[in-house]
């Protein structure tokens, strides 16, 4: 065979090692691990504005699972790149707290301190401090939820959950080092570098620990817990999941369309 030859196949081999490599570079959902735990991490990088907020159908019902808000950007002719469940919610499937979709509060920021018994475990919505996450024209944002309320930023999609996990790269100080409430958990935090980053637990982990994976593993000075148990879901088509709710759908959806 020619040198010339080789040279080409050299040369096409090469452009097809780096196709591939940009290809796997691009998938927004990776699996990683952080002190021997597995997760997935799925990124928006800076100035992407694909990302939003779903809830309900174009009926009016609540998706309640990722493989109808897929089919909907299908719709528009998008595609639905990964899908995370955006935050706690309701037996009805509604948010628990504050949720801004197209610039329209869908419900109110929620002030109250519990709901539950006075003396019984406190919630995880309701752990103080809880927080919003928010996109509006200057990008995305994670704030607790007062510091959220004496900005009050004109947003265009918003929800509301608990407890912060970082807050100012600092770790939220309710967390106990070494706490046996482990299970699945789900979070977001806005990182050193300006990207998105969705990071859920495929084994059980307590909340000093996931807190941790977001400020030294992912560099993110800013997160906010998401979800917990049964309620941790993700869609992914690069790594085959479109998860279902044990609770029989989810109440409001991140999803990233391209």
């Amino acid at each position: 065979m020619s040198s010339l030859r080789l040279g080409m196949l050299a040369g096409v081999a090469m452009l097809a090692a780096a196709t591939a490599t940009g290809a796997a570079a691009a998938a927004p959902c990776v699996q990683d691990t952080f002190e021997d735990e597995a997760y997935v991490v799925c990124t928006v990088e800076k100035g992407t504005d694909g990302l939003r907020l779903f809830w309900k159908n174009a009926d009016g019902a609540p998706y309640r699972d990722f493989s109808g808000v897929a089919e909907a950007a299908r719709g528009k002719g998008k595609t639905l790149a990964f899908a995370v469940n955006a935050g706690m919610y309701l037996p009805d499937f509604s948010p628990i707290g504050l949720y801004v979709e197209d610039g329209r509060e869908l419900r109110p920021v929620n002030r109250a301190p519990s709901d539950g018994p006075a003396t019984g475990p406190v919630p995880n919505f309701y752990k103080r401090p809880n927080g919003v996450f928010f996109l509006d024209d200057a990008g995305a944002g994670i704030l607790p939820t007062q510091e959220f309320l004496k900005r009050r930023p004109a947003v265009r999609f918003a929800t509301q959950s608990g407890p912060m996990l970082v807050i100012r790269n600092r770790l939220n100080p309710i967390f106990i080092v070494g706490s046996t409430d482990r299970t699945r958990r789900s979070g977001v935090g806005i990182c050193s570098d300006g990207a998105i980053r969705f990071a859920l637990s495929e084994g059980r982990v307590n909340f000093h620990d996931f807190a941790r994976l977001f400020r030294d593993h992912l560099k993110c000075p800013n997160a906010l817990f998401l979800d917990g148990g049964r309620g941790v879901g993700l869609y992914s088509p690069v790594l085959g999941r479109d998860d279902k709710s044990w609770h029989g759908g989810f109440g409001p959806i991140f999803g990233f369309v391209e």
